[in-house]
């Protein structure tokens, strides 16, 4: 018989074997919650600037292009976006361990979109906002950024609040030894367009049974500040599908003035005629719309405005406010300042033409009077618009 003291080595060391196995088979990310100096244009320590070479850098956020939204672990974390010029942003780093072909593993990151991420096109020069939800792809390779297979691939991250994703990896081409992340557009898509996402608190990568059933990709949501699994279990669940940013390749609806739904205070005009307004009247056209995020009067809208010019050179008494308004994708700073930018583009041009400032008056609404629903992209089309409204007019 053993001693006693021999007999308890023993025993711990068969205890302690299966948890040393477990922990060689964990891959221990460097830097893994994106912790540095807040900056635009800047990787975070420990990763690698896997974006386009005539592009600048990922950020750390928050604090860079109108980010706010506090970490959820630590201080920083990281943003990547997607742009309309067809490049995108990509972190990576080199891994202390090659992920194996024919193994299985896991790892999460906390993710969530920024409603707010204003920085130019590079298009057309312009202001925008980089709102519009992306996916996020993870490769594996075998030098720094290279896309040798590509391993897991999210739906498109529309929570504007932090959520834990969970990946599962299965390299089946060969071993790597890098792993790049990036954002990548929703697919299919027709044309790139801007658009973010955010990344915190990376868990090891682990190996797991390939066995093991898969977990459905519905994120893990980590509790509020302050906030018990009991007051959890109160609230409804953030639902996971959220509006998409309008697409600007619509084409573009006819002259006729827009049928609006009962809600709507707007009326249903065939034509703009002074025998069905009065005083607190609200008219819109249809063709009188704005491409996401913008402000410029397209082409194909001058003929609305021209009906409402002559509308106004013909009733001499008549004195108008014009109302913008947005769907509900922007911030409400961000909405309110684009409303009333589409307001007066359309009273600028009418007060160009000749009609007195003194009869045209314009107004921000921002995203606080919807007429449709924001769930599909013609509705939030429909509410990304412009009003007439009624200001004086004499009676007949």
């Amino acid at each position: 018989m053993l001693p006693r003291t021999k007999t308890l080595w023993a025993l711990a060391a068969g205890l302690a074997l299966p948890c040393l196995l477990l922990a060689q088979k964990e891959i221990l990310l460097n830097n893994p919650s994106f912790e540095d100096t807040p900056a635009a244009g800047k990787t975070p320590q420990g990763w690698y600037n896997c974006g386009a070479p005539e592009e600048t850098p990922p950020d750390i956020q928050p604090g860079a292009f109108g980010v706010t939204k506090a970490p959820n672990h630590g201080k920083t974390y990281v943003g990547l976006v997607v742009r309309d010029n067809e490049t995108n942003e990509a972190v990576g780093q080199r891994l202390a361990r090659p992920l194996e072909a024919d193994e299985c593993y896991e790892f999460s990151v906390d993710l969530c979109r920024s409603e707010t991420y204003i920085s130019l096109s590079r298009t057309t020069a312009e202001m925008v906002n980089y709102a519009t939800p992306v996916v996020l792809r993870v490769w594996g390779g075998n030098a720094y950024c290279e896309k040798g297979e590509m391993l897991y691939e999210t739906n498109v991250i529309t929570t504007t609040r932090w959520l834990t994703y969970t990946f599962r990896l299965h390299p089946k081409r060969g071993n790597y030894t890098y792993l790049t992340i990036e954002a990548y557009y929703k697919t299919p898509t027709l044309f790139p367009y801007n658009g973010n996402v955010l990344l915190d608190n990376a868990t090891p990568i682990r190996q797991i049974d390939c066995n093991m059933p898969a977990m459905v990709e519905t994120p893990l949501t980590p509790p509020l500040p302050n906030e018990t699994p009991a007051d959890k279990t109160k609230k409804n669940p953030e639902p996971l599908v959220q509006p998409e940013r309008t697409s600007t390749r619509t084409p573009p609806p006819t002259v006729a003035v827009a049928a609006t739904p009962p809600s709507s205070s707007s009326m249903v005009l065939e034509t703009i005629s002074r025998s069905s307004l009065r005083k607190g009247s609200t008219f819109q056209l249809r063709n009188l719309y704005f491409d996401a995020d913008k402000y410029t009067i397209k082409e194909e809208c001058v003929p609305s405005l021209e009906a409402v010019y002559r509308f106004l050179v013909e009733n001499p008494d008549v004195v108008i406010e014009v109302g913008g308004h947005t769907n509900n994708w922007p911030s409400d700073d961000f909405a309110q300042t684009l409303s009333t930018n589409r307001a007066k583009a359309v009273a600028d041009w009418l007060v160009g033409k000749g009609i007195p400032r003194e009869r045209v008056h314009h107004k921000g609404y921002g995203k606080t009077q919807p007429i449709d629903t924001n769930l599909t992209p013609e509705g939030r089309k429909r509410n990304q618009r412009v009003e007439f409204k009624i200001i004086s007019m004499r009676e007949n």
